[in-house]
């Protein structure tokens, strides 16, 4: 099955729609799916809901976004690089869930696996236990947090073939397999795109039976999101 759409905007028609919850990749700037958030903007669509790492940096990313005023709440572990992040926070503009950064990609795995939940000790006496079921295991305090389903997925490839098999390259792998199995609709955009078969299967990171929808971008904008030099 040839899952290639002609570009961004088509592979999120009749998708996306206002209230959803949405999985995104990406790590800081690296490894985001950035043609596709570019569209996802352009469709207008709010009230949503995205749990990924962060929410990127202002006007990049999930910034766009952002400034856009399209998203009603994050699910993140860090969010310390958009001021206007900051002010609709502050403002009471934007919900926020945080949620540990390891906690976060098992929430994501868990709800691709059909787990509903599963305990951890991570958070445990902060905040971020509030409000959720303790239970004791052999003496030790445990939480429970919840597996992620989302509505739709949007992932970045290094590589793709046409079934949807996706190869990742180095730490822009990141999130995007965790966030590719959780959603119930998964649209990844790679850089190269090959025949079925031109991939070795050992070598696929996320198997297509989870990419439901596929767009090429042979050239994206790779940001870097703080660059740090050292003196002289």
């Amino acid at each position: 099955m040839n899952k290639l759409y002609p570009n961004p905007s088509a592979a999120l028609e009749g998708i996306v729609h206002d209230g959803i919850l949405l999985a995104i990749g990406g790590f800081g700037l690296c490894g985001i799916p950035e043609s596709l958030i570019l569209a996802l903007r352009d469709t207008g669509v709010r009230n949503l809901t995205i749990a990924s790492n962060n929410a990127g940096v202002d006007g990049l990313g999930l910034g766009l976004l952002l400034k856009s005023h399209q998203i009603k709440k994050m699910i993140s572990s860090y969010v310390g690089e958009n001021a206007e992040f900051e002010r609709q926070y502050l403002a009471g503009e934007l919900e926020v869930e945080f949620c540990p950064q390891g906690t976060l990609a098992e929430r994501m795995r868990a709800g691709g696996a059909g787990i509903p939940g599963f305990y951890t000790r991570t958070g445990i006496g902060t905040l971020v236990a509030e409000g959720k079921e303790h239970k004791d295991f052999d003496g030790v305090t445990y939480l429970l947090e919840r597996g992620i389903q989302a509505d739709v997925a949007l992932v970045k490839a290094w590589k793709a073939d046409l079934h949807g098999n996706l190869l990742y390259r180095r730490t822009a792998r990141n999130f995007n397999p965790n966030a590719a199995t959780c959603g119930k609709i998964t649209v990844a955009e790679a850089e190269i795109i090959v025949a079925p078969g031109e991939l070795d299967p050992d070598q696929i990171h996320t198997p297509g039976i989870f990419v439901h929808r596929l767009v090429h971008n042979p050239h994206p904008d790779k940001h870097i999101e703080k660059r740090t030099t050292r003196e002289g």
